[in-house]
């Protein structure tokens, strides 16, 4: 897919284009094309790490007045660390304009979780050398600081959703394994959540934790509009 259909994504244009080519440029894909290994996107992903981790800070000290410091820094890890940035990443559908080498593209690397949240902070570095912090931080608040309540949940659903059902009912919550796909190199594991018999999420992932963590994590959003519904 093209670079101009991303930046109409994000809502930002570059001034210079390199940048952002370079932040989709996975290693893979510059190692195959004997290219400068600075030019893949290691470098922009560091930098984007840093300011991620300034931003978040600061919306959480803002926005969250009476958050004490530890949880606080619970939270801000659970917002920066590789599942939930990768979540971000598939919202954004950012997989589809990675550059990457054959082998990684065969092997599923546009879905894999350590390579898109990768891009995710490599492309925040990118816009913050282009834009500077203020067009950074608004990509942070549309993309990854978006729906922060729920987004919160997803770091440790599967504990929440059991401490949650523990208290509402006697039924117990488990975890079906409905079917895997693809070949050894590149499994996709398809979960639903279940209580009882009824089902009340459905997860997929490259492994089945993460399967079953992205299940619970629907699971939570469910249970919680439907809470904000009867409010």
């Amino acid at each position: 897919m093209k670079l101009e259909q991303l930046e109409e994504k994000i809502g930002y244009q570059f001034r210079d284009r390199k940048l952002l080519k370079q932040a989709m440029c996975h290693s893979s894909y510059a190692n195959e094309r004997h290219m400068d290994r600075l030019l893949n996107n290691e470098r922009l992903e560091f930098l984007g790490d840093a300011v991620l981790e300034l931003i978040t800070s600061e919306f959480l000290y803002q926005s969250y007045p009476k958050m004490p410091e530890g949880e606080a820094t619970r939270t801000r890890a659970s917002i920066v660390c590789e599942q939930t940035l990768s979540l971000c990443a598939r919202e954004l559908g950012l997989g589809a304009f990675l550059l990457l080498g054959k082998g990684e593209d065969l092997t599923g690397g546009r879905e894999r979780d350590s390579v898109t949240s990768d891009a995710m902070e490599a492309l925040l570095g990118a816009i913050y050398l282009d834009g500077g912090f203020a067009n950074a931080k608004e990509f942070v608040l549309n993309f990854i600081l978006n729906d922060i309540e729920h987004k919160k949940l997803f770091f440790d659903s599967k504990t929440i959703l059991q401490e949650e059902i523990q208290g509402e009912t006697t039924e117990s919550l488990h975890y079906e394994l409905i079917r895997e796909e693809g070949p050894d190199h590149n499994k996709r594991f398809m979960v639903h959540a279940c209580l009882g018999e009824q089902v009340i999420g459905i997860g997929s992932g490259r492994t089945k934790k993460a399967a079953e963590q992205e299940a619970a994590y629907r699971a939570l959003i469910e249970r919680h509009k439907a809470r904000e519904q009867t409010e």
